[in-house]
């Protein structure tokens, strides 16, 4: 797992530490409560939510949203969203094989119908 991308909810040390004990190389981009204090080891060895801290402070919440990738969380959200309203929010299969192949298929009907939706763009001179 290279990260894991959550909402505020997860900002807890219980759900850093989980991550850091099976993928301590993933980073873990969620964003720290409006009230976060930094660690008392941050001047030393700052972990990931003091750094995240850090960047909020130096570049603002929005800033740290782009350089820390979290604002890609809005895309999937999205994508996911638009899924459920398209396709339904429940599989018909009762197999694994069956279910993946069912995404497989109403993903690629998705993504046509985006296709077709898409206007093609041509430069006039």
């Amino acid at each position: 797992m290279a990260s894991l991308t959550g909402d505020g909810a997860y900002d807890r040390e219980d759900v850093y530490g989980a991550v850091a004990e099976r993928h301590p190389e993933a980073a873990v981009v969620v964003p720290p409560r409006r009230d976060a204090v930094p660690s008392e080891v941050a001047a030393t060895a700052p972990t990931q939510r003091d750094r995240h801290l850090r960047c909020i402070a130096e570049r603002g919440r929005l800033g740290w949203q782009e350089a820390s990738g979290y604002d890609r969380r809005a895309l999937a959200e999205a994508a996911v969203s638009r899924y459920k309203r398209v396709i339904g929010d429940a599989l018909r299969s009762r197999t694994d094989p069956g279910r993946a192949v069912e995404v497989a298929i109403a993903a690629r009907a998705l993504n046509r119908m985006l296709e077709l939706g898409r206007p093609e763009s041509v430069r006039v001179a």
